[in-house]
């Protein structure tokens, strides 16, 4: 069963920069596409980034396209989300996930069936 560990999370002043980790465990990491949703305090959760299975694709809600980026290190097992120029509406808990389908190109968010615990991000203005 794979395991999903988020960390990195924090305060930050507005137009800072953060960098949140997913250590994935359980799984043959380089065969699953991945990626990050969040939920802010009262609200749904809702899609942030994923990366394809091979690191080709990316795809990024818009709220945050060219301001975060997502990225794998398949030799560490890790996912990474770097986030700059960040805003007060960024704070929320942040969740990497994963697909439970082999070679996904991260674009079916359906497919992203497994959670980690999450980690804080809050953004003060």
């Amino acid at each position: 069963q794979v395991q999903l560990v988020e960390s990195g999370g924090g305060l930050v002043q507005a137009g800072d920069s953060l960098r949140l980790s997913c250590a994935v465990s359980g799984r043959t990491f380089s065969r699953y596409a991945m990626g990050w949703f969040r939920q802010a305090p009262g609200k749904e959760r809702y899609f942030v980034a994923s990366i394809s299975w091979n690191g080709t694709r990316e795809k990024y809600e818009d709220a945050v396209r060219r301001r975060f980026t997502v990225s794998r290190d398949d030799a560490k097992n890790v996912l990474d989300i770097h986030m700059s120029s960040m805003k007060p509406e960024d704070t929320a808990v942040y969740y990497c996930v994963a697909d439970e389908h082999l070679y996904g190109l991260g674009y079916n968010l359906q497919r992203f069936g497994s959670w980690g615990q999450g980690t804080q991000v809050t953004v003060s203005s």
